[in-house]
């Protein structure tokens, strides 16, 4: 998936814009620009914040902008994801022109792209390719040019594919994991396999991920002599601020509050060990 955010400069001349994919275009702020089919032929069109646009691959269309106040996200799904969507049953998979795209599933996956740009892309591989995957599914079924609905499934992932995804999270815990290489180990395709862990867990595959990561840092943190960046690094997250975001979010205490409060230490300070807020009455019997 490719991810881009666009200022546009401000031009007297108009510019021709195609893409060498389908892309999905969110307005981050009200803005306009002169859009057309041919040069000669253009309209101002106004965009509001969060207003969405689907360009299909090798279409051609004439822009000028001159509004420096217009700002939005372009995010390109690729080939594979379009083919992953059909479980590799059709061939080019080809999106057709939305000008206007009202659908609250396609606004709240765009919304987390760009929410992870924001905030530097933290949360890894796994994440951006399991919303490209959904928003393949959602455009697959909604846009595509020949429409056929993406294929469901009864059932879920059985007990020794489940093993063996753990085992393989468990080796891979520290690298940028994909969604590819997780359906890879389990022979399946990736859009069959988010549908059947989902089915199979309640957890997206990236949720999956991160609560093994906690899991391994909770482990880790039993130990007074593990540094906190030591472990987040060991355990796959890219910056110690996320790692304390997604432990906090997990446990309802930070990674040293956690440590403390597990091993009944005693803060620097000589104040008793540093107990969990009552917010989270449940955090020593389920992360202990």
């Amino acid at each position: 998936m490719r991810v881009e955010l666009n200022v546009p400069e401000s031009v007297t001349e108009p510019r021709m814009w195609v893409q060498d994919q389908p892309v999905l275009i969110m307005a981050l702020r009200t803005g306009s620009a002169e859009v057309g089919l041919r040069r000669s032929e253009m309209m101002r069109l106004i965009f509001g914040a969060g207003e969405m646009c689907l360009v299909p691959r090798h279409f051609e269309t004439w822009v000028r902008t001159n509004d420096l106040h217009y700002l939005y996200l372009s995010v390109g799904i690729s080939d594979a994801a379009l083919a992953a969507a059909c479980d590799g049953t059709r061939g080019d998979v080809e999106l057709r022109r939305v000008e206007s795209l009202v659908d609250a599933r396609v606004g709240a996956l765009a919304a987390a792209v760009n929410a992870e740009r924001v905030a530097g892309f933290p949360s890894g591989r796994l994440f951006l390719d399991s919303v490209e995957q959904a928003l393949a599914v959602a455009l697959v079924n909604g846009y595509a040019v020949r429409h056929r609905s993406v294929q469901t499934y009864r059932g879920g992932l059985g007990s020794g594919r489940l093993r063996r995804i753990k085992e393989f999270v468990d080796a891979k815990m520290d690298d940028d994991l994909t969604l590819c290489e997780m359906a890879q180990s389990v022979e399946l395709s990736t859009a069959h396999f988010s549908r059947m862990f989902r089915k199979s867990t309640g957890e997206t595959p990236h949720q999956f991920l991160l609560r093994q990561r906690v899991e391994r840092a909770k482990e880790m943190l039993r130990s007074a002599d593990a540094r906190v960046m030591d472990v987040a690094v060991a355990c796959g997250f890219k910056t110690q601020q996320h790692f304390a975001q997604i432990f906090r979010r997990v446990c309802g205490a930070s990674p040293t509050e956690y440590r403390q409060e597990f091993l009944g230490r005693e803060a620097t300070c000589g104040k008793p060990a540093l107990k969990i807020r009552h917010a989270h009455p449940g955090l020593r019997r389920n992360c202990a």
